[in-house]
């Protein structure tokens, strides 16, 4: 009867949820303007603004179909198999109540209690950074409806290493800009090719850099997403005298427009210096059962490719433990499937990243929630599907015709890069994003504890109380939503024991959410902060 009563419950809650009357103001602009409207405003990439309801209302229709086959927000890796930073998409929840406002006429509700839009950023996300090296010029994108890649190469005049925590793509033109691969070059190959065309800004090159001897940086841009900014003691050095790289794909447009975009580069701080730098390996078809030679897909034909290995060269097992932080997987348009996984000595499948629907439209660097530790003696595979048939949409070939490797828009790549460290133990503990700070709250030993901050929403002056069952070294830190400590609040410092209350100025902070960061003797813990102005 009890298990009865509570079904019965649940039907009637959900009858209930269903049956309300869904409306514009209260139900479907929260939704949309958490979601959607960073890219769908004026200035930015996506064609239609979603910023009123007549804006909303005008498609609704359409909205209503791409949300529920999950064909937007757009995220090509399957959330079941594994989780990123940054993930876009919708709750069923979510979707399911787009489809009753439509279904039911979309009404508006009362305008009055429609949110504000967001506030967007147009400096940096993520903080101040070091340098901005900016393109030398604009670059003018053709109004013909194509699209457009493009490399350009971006001289840094460092005269010695620089140890790098985050770059992050600050679009010139939101509305041309679709997304962005990192990378440098130390041989100045890409500066000779450049200057083959001295006439245009920049050299075509549609599956990567067009040199052999370009080094793949961690980042990537996509609108939307946060910057991944490394966490203490990890981070790439681009070396002394390398040009920036950067492969901007321009979204199709109508009309002409002009970009002139720069990267704001944030340096390790001299308390925070590169402990372990993180590495890169591929996997290639040099990884296939068959070699290089065995990459090859015939006209009207699918064909799948199992590789196993992460160095172009067929050695198959990890010789060392390492802590997996980032993946790229790569493929033109013929590409169809992707699936990267992990199987350890122990014979367990490590599962990193799924695509089922490949779309070389949306591809870029994945960063795992966590660092992934992968032990040694394991194998790394990778399952690539690829469809050169008449049927295929995509394919660029009509008819479609023998493809192989290549950088051109009729070839294909196999490639998968990964991004990661040596192993240390704790590494699973490391917070990459989503999380508020770099490093997971450990409780403390002795029971030690912070207690909330008040006032909390803040203005100016922040007071800290918390309990230190003996005397301890602590140190106190803010951080940013991205994770980036942006000040040391207090250096390291003996408290005594018993209740302690210190106050910290935050006055010079914008306003927004933060987190407040109290590290003691093996364990740290943090609080949420609001800052209002």
């Amino acid at each position: 009867m009890k298990q009865l009563f509570t079904l019965s419950l649940c039907l009637f809650c959900s009858l209930g949820v269903t049956a309300q009357d869904v409306n514009f103001s209260e139900h479907i602009a929260p939704i949309i303007y958490d979601n959607c409207t960073r890219c769908h405003r004026v200035g930015e990439v996506a064609p239609i603004p979603f910023t009123n309801y007549q804006e909303v209302a005008n498609f609704g229709t359409t909205i209503q179909y791409v949300t529920q086959i999950k064909y937007m927000p757009p995220w090509p890796p399957n959330r079941d198999y594994s989780h990123f930073i940054g993930e876009r998409y919708l709750t069923d929840e979510e979707i399911q109540t787009i489809s009753n406002w439509v279904s039911d006429g979309m009404p508006q509700g009362d305008p009055a209690l429609e949110p504000d839009l967001p506030t967007y950023t147009t400096g940096s996300q993520i903080g101040t950074p070091d340098v901005v090296i900016e393109m030398e010029e604009a670059y003018t994108v053709a109004g013909n409806n194509q699209d457009d890649y493009r490399v350009f190469v971006l001289p840094t005049n460092f005269t010695e290493d620089k140890e790098i925590a985050a770059m992050e793509f600050r679009p010139g033109n939101s509305r041309a800009v679709h997304h962005v691969l990192f990378g440098y070059d130390l041989s100045g190959a890409a500066a000779t090719r450049d200057a083959q065309s001295p006439d245009v800004y920049g050299y075509e090159s549609f599956g990567d850099f067009g040199i052999n001897q370009a080094v793949y940086l961690s980042w990537t841009y996509v609108p939307g997403n946060l910057p991944l900014v490394f966490p203490e003691g990890l981070g790439q050095t681009l070396p002394a005298g390398a040009d920036l790289l950067i492969q901007v794909h321009y979204a199709p447009l109508p009309t002409e427009e002009t970009d002139q975009s720069s990267i704001n580069v944030f340096f390790k701080g001299s308390d925070d210096q590169i402990e372990r730098e993180v590495l890169q390996s591929m996997t290639l078809p040099g990884d296939l059962p068959g070699g290089w030679g065995q990459f090859y897909i015939p006209p009207e034909t699918t064909r799948t490719f199992t590789a196993v290995g992460a160095d172009g060269l067929g050695n198959n097992t990890i010789s060392t433990d390492i802590s997996l932080i980032s993946v790229l997987p790569h493929a033109h348009y013929l590409g169809r499937y992707y699936e990267v996984f992990a199987v350890t000595p122990a014979n367990d499948t490590l599962r990193i990243i799924q695509i089922e629907d490949w779309d070389f439209n949306w591809q870029g660097a994945y960063t795992l929630e966590r660092m992934l530790k992968i032990p040694a003696g394991s194998k790394l595979y990778t399952i690539a599907n690829y469809d050169n048939t008449s049927s295929n949409p995509n394919n660029p070939s009509d008819p479609p015709v023998d493809v192989g490797w290549g950088d051109g828009t009729n070839d294909e790549m196999l490639v998968v890069f990964y991004y990661y460290v040596p192993y240390q133990e704790g590494d699973e503990d490391i917070v990459l994003g989503n999380l508020p700070v770099s490093v997971v709250d450990r409780p403390s030993p002795t029971g030690s504890r912070l207690y909330p901050p008040t006032p909390n929403p803040v203005n100016d002056k922040l007071t800290l109380t918390f309990d230190l069952v003996r005397a301890e070294l602590l140190s106190f830190d803010l951080f940013n939503q991205a994770g980036q400590r942006l000040a040391v609040l207090s250096a390291e410092q003996r408290w005594g024991s018993g209740t302690q209350t210190t106050q910290f100025d935050l006055s010079r902070f914008a306003a927004g959410s933060y987190f407040v960061r109290m590290k003691g003797e093996g364990y740290g813990t943090t609080a949420k902060v609001v800052i209002t102005r």
